[in-house]
């Protein structure tokens, strides 16, 4: 049976960080630019996505609402080029990254979003970030949008029919350190292969 499958090699990819951002609370959903990230084992402290474990919501089904599960959705990563395709199918002048809560956007990576779970991001300066999967558009995002573009009616909606398998990745913290604009980034993509157990 294991002749059936065709997996990928794993590669190696560089990038270059564009621009890093943050909360500013709890509550806030949307981020500013800030010089640096110190990301810890816990995300970015006092980020509105810090922090071990989360509550699962309408992402995770298979559990009631609100169950205390693990943080694998610590990080937002964005792609300068896939920001720009998605404004471009909204017709949108731009899409700033801040506007649907970015921690990091890079430039470089062909398909960011794409990049399969278990890839490695490790940054210039000493930071890893491991990959949990893509990052599904949702309205929150898409209410966000809105609020930036007025005279605009149904962004909310027409973000996530047009930004699917372009949101970024999400991931969490596999070794701590400081990521900044500017700096190198790679990609560290396993061996990837489809599981078909047909």
């Amino acid at each position: 049976m294991l002749e059936t499958f065709a997996p990928t090699r794993a590669r190696k990819l560089a990038g270059t960080v564009t621009h890093v951002l943050r909360t500013d609370g709890k509550d806030a959903f949307q981020t500013a630019a800030c010089s640096e990230l110190q990301l810890t084992f816990e995300g970015i402290p006092g980020d509105r996505h810090g922090g071990f474990t989360r509550l699962s919501g309408g992402r995770e089904p298979w559990y009631p609402r609100g169950t205390e599960m693990v943080n694998e959705r610590q990080i937002s990563i964005l792609s300068v080029e896939e920001l720009a395709e998605i404004a471009k199918r909204m017709e949108l002048d731009a899409l700033k990254p801040e506007w649907i809560g970015a921690n990091i956007v890079i430039e470089g990576l062909p398909s960011l979003s794409l990049i399969p779970p278990r890839t490695r991001l490790a940054f210039e300066g000493g930071a890893v970030i491991r990959i949990d999967g893509d990052n599904a558009p949702c309205r929150v995002a898409g209410k966000a949008i809105a609020e930036n573009v007025p005279g605009r009616d149904g962004l909310d909606l027409l973000f996530a029919q047009k930004a699917r398998r372009l949101r970024g990745l999400v991931g969490f913290v596999e070794k701590p350190g400081a990521v900044r604009a500017g700096e190198a980034v790679t990609a560290h993509i396993p061996e990837q292969w489809i599981y078909d157990p047909a």
